[in-house]
């Protein structure tokens, strides 16, 4: 199996996941934001979004304009936040809360729809 295989599998799974738990369980969202007022919990998640950004973007840096490309901006912007949250933590945590307040819907039904087109790519469900 390839890299851009696994990973649009990884990004798919973990963004329907991710969804449905935040769609179940919506406290969970506060409840991250406050834990990001938390320096251990910010440096732990810094850490952690650093690494799998970086891992991603070394395993696939691939820019062709296809599913690859979404799999490519995954891990670019994991690596960015993670960077921004452990550099600049108050700002890049009231941005993303800005962020988070006006266009939760948004987002939320965004990643669940990407992670549902790298799973159709991925397992054929609906043939393109």
């Amino acid at each position: 199996m390839g890299n851009s295989i696994f990973l649009a599998k990884f990004w798919g799974w973990y963004l329907i996941i991710f969804f449905l738990i935040l769609s179940l369980n919506p406290k969970r969202i506060k409840q991250i934001f406050n834990d990001l007022k938390d320096e251990k919990f910010l440096i732990v998640f810094s850490f952690i979004a650093i690494i799998v950004g970086l891992l991603n973007v070394l395993f696939h840096n691939i820019w062709e304009p296809n599913y690859k490309l979404i799999v490519t901006l995954i891990g670019w912007s994991s690596l960015f936040f993670g960077l921004a949250l452990f550099m600049f933590p108050k700002p890049t945590v009231y941005w993303l809360e800005i962020i988070n307040i006006k266009m939760v819907q948004v987002i939320y039904t965004l990643l669940f729809l990407i992670g549902l087109f790298l799973l159709n790519v991925v397992y054929n469900i609906v043939p393109v």
